[in-house]
């Protein structure tokens, strides 16, 4: 067989069973050959929704996923979403055809552009190699959580294989990456600390999504008294626990930004801390004690300054620290439990309703929103100023149901972020949360998404504008005619897509949706609402502090 084909198997083999992309003469041949081997291919508009449904579906599912683009402008085309995978450490495989040739229009240098977004890059050399090599990137991707650039040069893949067949059968799936065990004094120091501490948080991030992470993090904290969080990636790790205080950083509640603030042991599990969890440091006491949890060397203090750094794994620290911990009331005392049981989320949080008969308040429309559509739901969001009412006032069953694509803080991401989840978590309603730049940016996908068949919301936070540049520059008099626009019939254009659509103005006009839930759901749902843009979200408020 050629090169190509047994890259495209070998990658089957290994155990990359969903693939995207948009398909070209340079990567026609190794697609086919993942088809032909098992795996589930989507063809999408654009590479890069590409990247991002990849993207989504490798963190909903657990599973590594691949995107398969042309040679040169393919991959120019996917780089935001590659970037966005790289900075959240997603394990990923990019098939990118390679025109190595300096003479050749689609000659990159696509070792370095996957460099310059964080992306690792693997190049197969030779057809003698080509199995062996893919098996590697694969097993990059896995045991290193990287997103890996596997560069397929056009010379190559015409080139016949040797002894393929053979390499390709004694292929599998790598195995996952060793769980990091820790130093006993590091285990010893931690204990300690949680002995001593009077009102300690965790707060659980990415890292703390693995299995196990959730039941031994919770049995520590109940051991020593601590109140449970989450960065927003890790939404819905704690769901149901009575001491949790749903997500720390910008989108806290005011009462938990409060009991966070009050602790005097902040331990961040599998958690960055960064600026956008802190609240750029001002969420942590001066005078608390933080400790990190990773098993990444380099992450700890990465973002801040941390008192103990602590390498290993998150199930298996907690586990450790759990067998040498004292008994201690700590945080969950009876006035901590009656203020958590009274105001426990943003929809206990008392506002004024800004909607007028022209435009909704985005809190109206989330909280309707979240009482109308099924609890088993996976959402995804796009970034922009309306994103903090789709994150925290619609509910998520568990860490699996929000899929936040926010490492490199693009638009134009969240539509895409949403077909991916849906395929990984067919037995839930998708909901992409998106404003109304980032659909525009993205409404090819509108295609994907009826071709695929899938009952999808897509709740568009429709202001007319880059909503956060127009609250960030407009308090100071400058000119916003370059960050807004004539209002548009996004509701129009779903439609010549196959979608059904409502649009919204007021609560009243959200009878449509209830419909369409109750109903058959054979075509997807466009929701336009017009939201009231008079304002900033708060949490955008938060975030200009730090600037």
């Amino acid at each position: 067989m050629k090169a190509a084909e047994a890259v495209g198997r070998a990658l089957v083999a290994c155990g990359v069973g969903q693939v995207f992309g948009v398909v070209g003469s340079g990567n026609f041949h190794a697609t086919n050959a993942m088809t032909a081997a098992g795996a589930r291919f989507v063809a999408t508009r654009h590479e890069g929704g590409a990247a991002t449904m990849a993207d989504a579906y490798a963190r909903t599912s657990g599973a590594v996923a691949a995107v398969s683009v042309h040679q040169g402008c393919g991959l120019t085309n996917a780089l935001t979403g590659i970037g966005e995978a790289a900075k959240s450490r997603t394990p990923l495989i990019v098939l990118a055809a390679e025109a190595t040739q300096a003479h050749s229009n689609f000659h990159v240098d696509q070792r370095a552009l996957a460099r310059a977004v964080g992306a690792h890059s693997v190049r197969v050399t030779s057809a003698a190699g080509a199995v062996a090599q893919t098996a590697d990137a694969v097993r990059l991707a896995v045991q290193e959580r990287r997103t890996v650039v596997l560069n397929l040069p056009l010379d190559v893949q015409t080139q016949e294989t040797a002894g393929a067949e053979r390499a390709l059968a004694a292929l599998g799936p790598p195995p996952p990456r060793t769980a990091v065990a820790p130093a006993p004094d590091e285990v010893e120091a931690l204990a300690g600390l949680l002995a001593a501490a009077e009102r300690p948080v965790f707060i659980a991030g990415r890292g703390a999504r693995g299995a196990g992470a959730r039941t031994a993090l919770e049995e520590l904290a109940e051991r020593c008294g601590a109140l449970l969080a989450t960065s927003a990636v890790a939404r819905g790790l704690f769901r149901d626990n009575p001491w949790s205080l749903d997500v720390a950083g910008g989108f806290s509640t005011p009462l938990a930004a409060e009991l966070i603030l009050g602790a005097d042991l902040v331990v961040g599990w599998g958690c960055a801390l960064t600026m956008w969890t802190t609240r750029h440091g001002r969420l942590i006491g001066p005078e608390a004690t933080v400790v990190q949890v990773d098993d990444e060397p380099a992450a700890l203090g990465a973002h801040r300054p941390v008192h103990l750094g602590v390498t290993g794994d998150v199930t298996e620290v907690a586990r450790r620290v759990l067998a040498r911990a004292r008994d201690r009331t700590g945080y969950r005392n009876a006035a901590t439990a009656f203020a958590l049981a009274d105001r426990p989320g943003w929809r206990d949080v008392p506002y004024e309703d800004a909607g007028t008969h022209e435009r909704i308040d985005p809190r109206t429309l989330s909280l309707t929103l979240d009482e109308i559509l099924p609890a088993e739901r996976t959402v995804g969001v796009d970034s922009g100023n309306f994103m903090g009412y789709p994150t925290m006032y619609l509910s998520v069953p568990d860490e699996q149901g929000l899929c936040f694509t926010q490492g490199f803080q693009s638009i134009g991401l969240g539509l895409a972020t949403a077909v991916g989840a849906a395929l990984a978590r067919p037995d839930r309603l998708p909901v992409a949360a998106v404003g109304d730049g980032g659909l525009l940016m993205s409404a090819v996908e509108l295609d994907t998404v009826r071709r695929l068949g899938l009952p999808m919301a897509v709740v568009v936070y429709n202001d007319d504008a880059y909503g956060a540049e127009v609250h960030h520059f407009g308090p100071d008099g400058h000119p916003l005619d370059t960050v807004e626009f004539p209002p548009t019939s996004l509701a129009a254009l779903a439609r010549g897509y196959g979608f059904e659509t409502v649009t919204v103005r007021t609560p009243d006009d959200l009878k449509p949706v209830r419909d369409w839930v109750a109903g058959p759901r054979t075509a997807p749902l466009l929701i336009d609402a017009k939201v009231v843009r008079d304002r900033p979200a708060w949490w955008l408020e938060e975030a200009f502090r730090g600037h």
